[in-house]
């Protein structure tokens, strides 16, 4: 790390390509829906929940209890680092400066990667349950890939427009989602299940000591993820440095107190032994339809089916949103191409870097019709699983890379917010990739090694892509900038 430089800013002309984001634009509440929406709750509870009980038992409420306090202990840390590396690319600039540049460049093209992934991945679950819902709801038999290009397009609109448009969307399918489901949460818990209230899924043998609870654990994981999408809105934000940890603290908090009452509920609504019994039949993914007609009447079903597409939808523009500011962030900082940094003169918005995104996610729309890919089981879960192991993975060095980082000096915050916690937080989270990769065939669907192995390897092999591409700007005599608190490149308008 010795020969790793970093700047406040490119000099020359290439820096004049860069743009800025425009400040002062999102409240916390805003964030807080990117965050949430995300790690899209109706997803969570329509197709996780059943999976969960399919594969590893009644403990995912407890787990997602322990997941929500190990992200709690990291986003201490996190979050008292935000003033220090307030970057559109968060983990990219918070592990440069804790890790140093060449671990930062790493994480930076792995991060990019994955959410792009994941991307991609959505767009593929998307098109298969819209594809359903319209022939049930509505007698429309259109292909999947129909519905997943109509979707990418209304992404790469509302990606071009400023990012508050993105944020009123959001907004509004988030509360729609999270009312349903309380809907029927309180009808389970008003009428009683057929069995009596067990507290079996918060024990410690069903959490922790469970044959699977590694299953578990990954599953709880892949259901935070899009926790840094409050510190990838720092330089939008209204007073990033009281905005951000409000932000955070509230998303991991809610989204703990969701999934884990509702799991529970969900648990309760079938009994124990018979959500464990249902969980087992070939209509497992039905079992939330299945419970609401039992429970709350057929239209809360009904907008259960609409609100599971629309819950994708949030996850794609949530998680576009987050991958354009990377590409925003790295061709800033001359990692990747300076086009990518251009904002719109009148938006602010990451329009160059929104519209790469974009025609790579048609790209690869496109080579899934020319291939024959199953929207679901091939082209969702193959490039998801791998979106999942980078980001975890860029979580826990980020959790290193601020230890690291407040070691010597705290900085005036306590010994445990800093250094403390955090490095709790880091641990957890390294033993969360290592189960991940452990259980990767639950994600990818796959128990062949060699292909599991093909999508394992593609962050790692995107983390070296990243630091070579460093290495070579070095070589080139490119200095590589991070950008400081309060700084802005100059804008370059569409």
């Amino acid at each position: 790390m010795a020969n790793d430089r970093v700047v406040r800013r490119e000099s020359g002309g290439e820096a004049q390509q860069a743009g800025e984001l425009r400040p002062g634009r999102l409240s916390a509440p805003e964030i807080v829906f990117f965050v949430v929406a995300a790690a899209a709750p109706m997803a969570v509870f329509v197709g996780t929940g059943p999976n969960s009980l399919r594969l590893g038992g009644v403990g995912l409420p407890g787990v997602m209890i322990v997941t929500g306090l190990i992200l709690l202990l990291f986003a201490s840390g996190f979050t008292a680092m935000s003033r220090y590396a307030r970057d559109a690319g968060a983990f990219y600039a918070y592990v440069s400066r804790g890790l140093g540049v060449n671990m930062g460049n790493g994480t930076a093209v792995m991060t990019t990667v994955a959410y792009g992934a994941c991307v991609i991945g959505f767009t593929g679950y998307i098109g298969y349950y819209a594809s359903g819902t319209a022939s049930s709801l509505l007698g429309v038999d259109l292909p999947w890939q129909v519905w997943s290009l109509v979707f990418a397009a209304i992404m790469a609109v509302l990606g071009f427009c400023q990012v508050d448009i993105g944020a009123k969307v959001l907004a509004i399918l988030l509360t729609l989602e999270v009312g349903v489901i309380v809907v029927l949460v309180v009808s389970i818990w008003v009428k009683g299940g057929p069995e009596p209230v067990s507290a079996e899924p918060f024990t410690v043998d069903n959490v922790l000591l469970s044959g699977g609870s590694g299953t578990l654990f990954m599953l709880a994981f892949g259901s935070y993820l899009g926790f840094e999408g409050t510190a990838i809105y720092a330089e939008e934000a209204k007073r990033p440095e009281r905005t951000i940890p409000i932000a955070t603290y509230v998303a991991v908090g809610f989204l703990s107190l969701f999934y884990a009452v509702t799991l529970w509920t969900q648990s309760y609504g079938f009994g124990v032994r018979g959500s464990l019994e249902m969980a087992q039949s070939d209509d497992f993914l039905n079992m939330a339809f299945i419970q609401s007609d039992q429970y709350a009447g057929k239209a809360v079903t009904v907008a259960l089916e609409v609100l599971i597409v629309t819950s994708f939808f949030a996850c794609i523009l949530a998680f576009h949103n987050a991958c354009t500011r990377y590409l925003y962030s790295l061709g800033r900082g001359g990692l990747l191409p300076r086009g990518l940094a251009k904002t719109h003169r009148r938006m602010h918005s990451p329009y160059f870097a929104s519209v790469v995104l974009s025609v790579i996610t048609f790209a690869a729309l496109g080579a899934a019709m020319v291939f024959g890919l199953d929207p679901f089981l091939q082209l969702g879960n193959w490039s998801y699983a791998s979106g999942v192991i980078g980001i975890v993975a860029a979580q826990a060095l980020c959790a290193f890379a601020v230890v690291f980082f407040f070691r010597r000096d705290q900085r005036g915050h306590s010994w445990f917010r800093v250094v403390g916690a955090p490095l709790l937080g880091g641990i957890g989270l390294a033993v969360a990739v290592v189960l991940i990769v452990a259980k990767f065939d639950v994600i990818s669907g796959y128990t062949d090694m060699s292909t599991n192995m093909v999508m394992i390897s593609v962050m790692p092999v995107s983390f070296l892509v990243g630091i070579g591409l460093g290495w070579v700007r070095r070589r080139r005599g490119h200095a590589l900038g991070v950008c400081e608190p309060n700084e802005s490149p100059t804008r370059a308008g569409a």
